[in-house]
């Protein structure tokens, strides 16, 4: 399961994983951004916070993950990985290759930093 917080004021989605990636995630996640990019174009920014990574329920989980990222990943401006866990730590080198979008790794205690630098994306 996936929380999605959409912070419309500032152009931000928060997403929290609990447990195991799913297909319905990603749709559910698209049904809580898709109208909020039809109205403005892009999102400022999507932060990604967990302790660690918890994968995929299933293949499905995967592909629709891909294809979701595939499908956005030009309509936001800054991701914010926030995670203490070494794999989410490297996922910001690893990701450049294959997202428009500029990413960077903060703490699990650099929250307010991480919505700083997603909001300054509106203004660069």
């Amino acid at each position: 399961m996936i929380v999605v917080q959409l912070l419309r004021d500032k152009g931000i989605v928060v997403i929290t994983p609990e447990g195991k990636l799913e297909a319905s995630d990603f749709e559910r996640v698209g049904h809580e951004i898709d109208p909020y990019l039809e109205q403005n174009g892009k999102l400022n920014g999507l932060l990604v916070q967990a302790k660690s990574f918890p994968g995929w329920a299933d293949f499905a989980g995967l592909t629709t993950h891909i294809h979701f990222i595939k499908d956005h990943h030009r309509l936001v401006r800054r991701v914010a990985i926030v995670s203490d866990s070494l794999a989410l730590k490297i996922m910001p080198a690893l990701a450049q290759h294959f997202v428009s979008a500029e990413i960077r790794h903060f703490g699990i205690e650099e929250m307010q930093q991480a919505i700083a630098w997603l909001e300054a994306a509106a203004s660069a």
